[in-house]
């Protein structure tokens, strides 16, 4: 919950940014991609270190860094140094995500991991929400900095409580009794045909939920005339609806199956996406983007089932790396391309844009079939 705090408030203080700092679309868009290509290049060693050091020491590390950028993105003064400042808290999600979810898989019993992950998700989602709320209160009495700054003690103290864990003390070939490969054997062993349509369809649907979501405070605030508080506001509704989402689609995995499910949750998603091109008042705008947000965070429980089916035991560090690199290597160029894109036209085409690309990795997850042993 608490390394989430920060996730969507880089790319709900975009307007404010381009105001504070007199910055063009392109540019602004630089504080999601840059930061999303230094998360991207973690991926990978991240999958190495979580079967060679044991949670607790991975996650006290990542929030250390968390809460140690988070200070000096509170103290910057120049749009350049906030880049670096986010990068910087960009390095922590990886090393917290590819552990906990490799955990989390290895404990969970087999009929229940996908609502172990529904849980997961639900949790992160509200501390998306907090920080949301918590933005959009500051915005409108002591500035965005302040966001960053009251967060970052928790953060720091919990990341202490966390290193002294007995539950989370043990190494991943020590928790399964699996010896790793080593080398380019890992990836030879890790990345099957399965996993690699799979990853596919992830990445081609990452553009649309990365489009979409980069710019949604930006189309309250321009395209709706909406304040940057109100705007920040309705986007911070959206995680806490995404609590329940991710809840459910862990459940909804668990009784129709993991690829079914996100089947069904990206359908609703493009379709909640071309609503939300379509209403008007200001009331239906809040329900049908809770909508989307419910959609968005239910996607996440049922992709992650599919990783850990496809990644041996012993390897789950690494198939989650996999995944993460996809998805990180998609987050880091989408925002700038969908920027690109409707830079010719208006902010409201990020949702065609969306929706397209939304379609589209369905299409190919129709070709992705879970291992005959699963």
């Amino acid at each position: 919950m608490l390394l989430e705090i920060y996730l969507l408030i880089q790319v709900a203080i975009i307007p404010v940014l381009i105001e504070e700092f007199q910055l063009s679309l392109l540019e602004a868009s630089l504080v999601a991609t840059i930061p999303s290509f230094v998360q991207l290049l973690m991926n990978i060693p991240t999958g190495f270190f979580t079967e060679r050091f044991s949670p607790n020491k991975l996650l006290f590390v990542s929030m250390l860094i968390e809460g140690l950028s988070a200070l000096l993105v509170s103290q910057t003064n120049t749009f350049w140094l906030l880049v670096v400042g986010v990068s910087l808290l960009k390095i922590s999600s990886p090393l917290y995500h590819i552990s906990g979810l490799s955990q989390i898989s290895r404990l969970a019993k087999s009929n229940q991991v996908s609502r172990s992950m529904g849980f997961h998700n639900a949790f992160g989602s509200l501390g998306s929400a907090l920080g949301l709320v918590s933005l959009a209160v500051f915005l409108s009495t002591l500035g965005w900095r302040w966001t960053y700054l009251v967060w970052s003690f928790p953060i720091l103290v919990w990341g202490f409580i966390v290193l002294t864990s007995s539950q989370l003390k043990t190494k991943g070939s020590e928790r399964n009794g699996v010896e790793s490969k080593v080398g380019l054997r890992r990836f030879s062993f890790v990345l099957s045909s399965g996993l690699l349509i799979f990853l596919i369809a992830v990445a081609v649907r990452e553009v649309g939920s990365t489009g979409s979501s980069t710019f949604m405070t930006t189309y309250f605030v321009e395209t709706r005339g909406l304040s940057d508080s109100m705007a920040s506001l309705i986007f911070g509704l959206g995680p806490f609806t995404g609590v329940v989402g991710s809840l459910t689609g862990g459940y909804i995995g668990e009784r129709v199956g993991a690829r079914k499910a996100l089947s069904w949750i990206i359908i609703g998603s493009a379709i909640s996406l071309f609503m939300l091109s379509m209403v008007s008042h200001l009331y239906l705008l809040i329900l049908v983007y809770g909508i989307y947000a419910f959609f968005s965070n239910a996607v996440w429980s049922p992709m992650n089932v599919l990783v850990a089916d496809f990644s041996p035991v012993g390897e789950r560090g690494l198939g989650f790396s996999l995944y993460f690199l996809t998805e990180g290597m998609v987050a880091s160029v989408a925002p700038t391309l969908a920027a690109a894109v409707i830079i010719f036209s208006d902010v409201w085409f990020v949702f065609p844009f969306s929706i397209f690309f939304l379609l589209s990795g369905l299409m190919i997850l129709q070709r992705f079939r879970r291992p005959e042993s699963q």
